[in-house]
């Protein structure tokens, strides 16, 4: 990739949950009931002439349903590190749960990329199961439903490069058509896996998130992630509020709003 500039990327933090604990971020619990909270990001891939979205959030009013910590819009974070929420024309979905698909006007020019199998999930028969509906909010699948009558959806089926040096690739696991980015930086191909792994710890321990699809998958995925990442200290998980720890803010004053991920980690 040496003709190519490396992307950089950002996690920009916008709601928190203080009161999740060990035993539910595991399958099968956690014998020590430790506090273990989650931050909610969405992430800016910038470089090379264009500026991708991955997952555009929920909103403060979801927060308040969802009794989730709201901080800030999502919007309002990306303007933080210089980012016109209106200029933005790719927006990747990583799947359709209610933390990663919401604030349905933030981008009114962005092409939004989705995986086959996650529309059709969230619209299918596995809808008609309460449990799995859980992380799903309906409005938020319409919402997306009219995008694909707008003309506003590329689908992909599997992974496909939607510019060089940006990829997606389907997982599921956690959600049946979950998809994870891969993206070229300076520390060279890094991932941001979204909901693949929320922590660092379900990755590294092989010990899934407690709400999945598929055990299987979600397990796969953990090694696909390593794979796809140059190092396996550049695959980026969805949640961790470790990430903030580990990165430098993205510019003086944003500690705890903004990290840069392609930074050399602390």
């Amino acid at each position: 990739m040496a003709e190519l500039e490396p992307y950089e990327i950002h996690a920009i933090r916008y709601a928190h949950n203080t009161h999740a604990t060990t035993r539910e971020n595991f399958l099968g619990g956690d014998p020590h009931d430790a506090p273990m909270p989650l931050d909610y990001f969405v992430w800016a891939i910038r470089g090379n002439g264009r500026t991708v979205i991955l997952d555009t959030g929920f909103d403060e009013a979801m927060g308040a349903k969802r009794k989730r910590g709201f901080i800030r819009s999502p919007g309002e974070g990306l303007r933080c590190i210089g980012i016109d929420p209106d200029a933005i024309e790719d927006v990747v979905v990583s799947h359709l749960h209610y933390d990663h698909c919401g604030n349905y006007g933030l981008f009114p020019r962005a092409r939004y990329h989705l995986q086959d199998a996650e529309m059709a999930y969230a619209t299918g028969r596995c809808m008609c199961h309460p449990v799995l509906r859980v992380p799903f909010e309906v409005e938020d699948v319409t919402a997306m439903l009219r995008k694909v009558f707008e003309g506003r959806v590329t689908f992909h089926d599997g992974d496909r490069e939607i510019a060089p040096g940006l990829s997606v690739h389907r997982l599921g696991g956690h959600s049946k058509g979950l998809q994870a980015v891969r993206v070229w930086t300076r520390r060279g191909w890094m991932v941001l896996a979204s909901d693949a792994s929320h922590f660092y710890a379900n990755m590294e321990g092989g010990r899934p998130f407690h709400l999945l699809h598929s055990v299987e998958d979600t397990l796969e995925g953990y090694r696909r992630l390593y794979e796809l990442a140059s190092d396996r200290a550049n695959v980026i998980p969805g949640h961790d509020p470790m990430v903030l720890e580990r990165y430098p803010a993205s510019a003086p004053g944003l500690e705890g709003i903004a990290v840069r991920l392609d930074a050399d980690p602390r």
